[in-house]
């Protein structure tokens, strides 16, 4: 009886924790659907103030303003948006989603509190006054901070924390695109990485309950209104193919973009807080003869779906928008890249569809249609998110018979990007700060380990004048078999093993003529107490050595201590048990354990 009251009580206690989830999902949900709309409302406030007007003829209303009244706003909102993040929360500071990433795969899914606040005001500032930016980037970190607040709150494991982190990110998606399906697909697919049944039922919960957040106080209508587009004819495939491989290149450009003016503004040597206004300022610029490219540009890109745009226009825009984006960003500025991405697509594909039209008129649709997939597929190219891309766009336009082309579109397009450059839109800016989120997290916490945590500060060495007979005694009275060896002012001059000297051991004769310096290397591979351990096992596995010498990064002759391939696995492992342990069992929970 007593076995089968224990296998009654573990399955109890896995379906409560299974409701618990639920439960907290559902509170994150609502929670994560009240940031987005409160977040929307944000941004109509800040755009209202700027520009005199915050209604869907946003884009008409700026072609009429005079010219200074459209290049005023972007330098005010980066100025304001600089100072912002540089005090309060500098992880504010971009897309945000490459943040949500680290802080599920490094952190156990950490994220600061401050970030919902600081996160929603610099990103509404931003996109509100015109910066070239989306709402996604921003309502996914705001969404994962919300799910990882009350994690922290209600003291989860670090394995729950990471699930309710994906909550928060497809709550922020289906709420801020009326698309529940493609939230959870985002959260799964882009966030987490992983499609495990444990984190599914969680996540489709608070993406529905965002969702309905959402409805109840922004309505039910998909985010573009477009004609019924549909497949002309079987010959039309080639072209969608050809517009599929054309997406992934120019997503490619997009991110290189991106990120090679990111590299540029850091390399001015101004204080960060102001080069934001200077973004501002170039978009300001862009904005008086091209203002299409202002905010999340939903307007342009319902332009381009209604065949509203000359074929030039939307050729310029393709490289205009990526230069707004760029520009935004990479100076500092606070927004997400999924509408930008959105925006290129869709003069992409209405480029590209426009001359295909011209040329085959009798067996090609409209260029409408080939905007419609361009989104989708410079999407699925910059996030190398296929799954994700065609939901979204399924669900923002509600139409259907377009889906084909979509997905050959959308897959290719990923396929093209991810062959051409490894990394996404997302995860280069992680690669960039030395972090592989695709290593798995055995790596990354070698990466996340210093040599300082592991190394001995207890150092054995030799000195250069030290006779053969003594170095002997010493290594046989060691457990090491090399040693540093060090001048006559206890500097670093060399190494010195076993190997070097194992000749002449039994030559008894040698052994108060030779010295250390007459047998040690002089080369010595070293390493600072600031480098990851990650680093240290490559220079150990370079040369095939046993040990590193420590020393100062300001003098590296100076020796602070000893690190040793047993001192690594040590740490590592010791990190992979507690963060195991970590996942397994919440303090919380191990203590009421404890008291059972």
């Amino acid at each position: 009886m007593k076995i089968k009251f224990e296998k009654i009580s573990l399955s109890h206690l896995s379906a409560n924790e299974h409701a618990v989830m639920i439960f907290m999902a559902i509170i994150v949900g609502i929670l994560g659907g009240y940031g987005a709309v409160l977040f929307r409302w944000m941004i109509w406030f800040v755009q209202k103030a700027s520009f005199r007007d915050g209604t869907e003829n946003f884009l008409y209303h700026l072609m009429a303003m005079p010219c200074y009244a459209r290049f005023i706003p972007p330098i005010i909102g980066g100025a304001v948006t600089g100072l912002i993040i540089y005090f309060f929360a500098r992880e504010a500071k971009g897309h945000g989603v490459p943040e949500v990433m680290e802080a599920v795969a490094l952190k156990g899914g950490i994220i600061r509190k401050r970030v919902v606040l600081i996160k929603s005001l610099a990103s509404a500032i931003s996109i509100g006054t015109g910066g070239s930016v989306g709402r996604e980037g921003p309502i996914v970190q705001i969404g994962s901070a919300i799910g990882s607040s009350f994690g922290q709150i209600m003291k989860v494991s670090a394995d729950r924390m990471r699930t309710l982190v994906g909550c928060g990110a497809a709550a922020g998606i289906a709420a801020t695109f009326n698309a529940p399906i493609a939230g959870v697909m985002f959260a799964m697919e882009v966030i987490l990485g992983e499609f495990g049944i444990a984190t599914f039922s969680p996540i489709v919960v608070s993406s529905v309950m965002a969702t309905v957040i959402s409805r109840v106080y922004l309505g039910d209508y998909p985010a573009f209104i477009v004609p019924h587009y549909t497949l002309a004819s079987i010959m039309e495939i080639p072209f969608y193919v050809i517009l599929g491989i054309i997406a992934g290149v120019i997503s490619v450009i997009f991110t290189s973009s991106l990120y090679k003016i990111e590299d540029i503004f850091d390399g001015i040597k101004i204080p960060d807080y102001t080069k934001a206004a200077i973004g501002g300022l170039l978009i300001g610029i862009i904005g008086i003869f091209f203002p299409h490219v202002y905010g999340v540009g939903y307007e342009a890109i319902g332009l381009a779906l209604l065949e509203k745009l000359s074929w030039y226009m939307l050729f310029a825009l393709i490289f205009i928008k990526i230069l707004a984006t760029s520009f935004t960003i990479g100076s500092g500025g606070s927004g997400g890249v999924f509408a930008p991405s959105l925006f290129i697509g869709a003069m992409v594909g209405g480029a590209f569809g426009y001359v295909v039209h011209y040329a085959f008129p009798g067996i090609t649709a409209s260029y409408g249609a080939y905007s419609l997939v361009g989104m989708g597929a410079v999407v699925a190219g910059a996030t190398h998110g296929p799954i994700t891309a065609i939901l979204i766009l399924f669900e923002m336009t509600g139409d259907y018979k377009i889906i084909l082309p979509l997905m050959l579109a959308c897959i290719l397009s990923s396929v093209t990007a991810s062959q051409i450059k490894r990394e996404s839109i997302y995860t280069l800016k992680l690669i960039r700060r030395g972090t592989d989120i695709r290593e798995g997290k055995e790596v990354n916490i070698m990466k996340s380990l210093l040599v300082k945590d592991a190394m001995t500060k207890e150092v054995t060495t030799v000195y250069e004048n030290m006779h053969l007979n003594e170095l002997l005694k010493h290594t046989f009275s060691s457990k090491h078999s090399s040693f540093p060896v060090v001048d006559n002012d206890g500097l670093l001059s060399g190494i010195v093993t076993f190997q070097d000297f194992k000749e002449v051991v039994f030559e008894e004769s040698l052994g108060d003529l030779v010295v250390v310096k007459d047998i040690f290397v002089p080369g010595v591979i070293t390493i600072t107490e600031n480098e990851s351990l990650d680093e240290a096992l490559k220079k150990i596995g370079l040369k095939n050595i046993e040990q590193l010498p420590v020393v100062d990064k300001n003098n590296p002759r100076k020796i602070i201590g000893i690190l040793s391939r047993r001192d690594i696995f040590s740490a590592y492992n010791k990190a992979l048990i507690n963060r195991s342990l970590a996942e397994g069992i919440s303090p919380h929970t191990k203590n009421k354990k404890q008291k059972s």
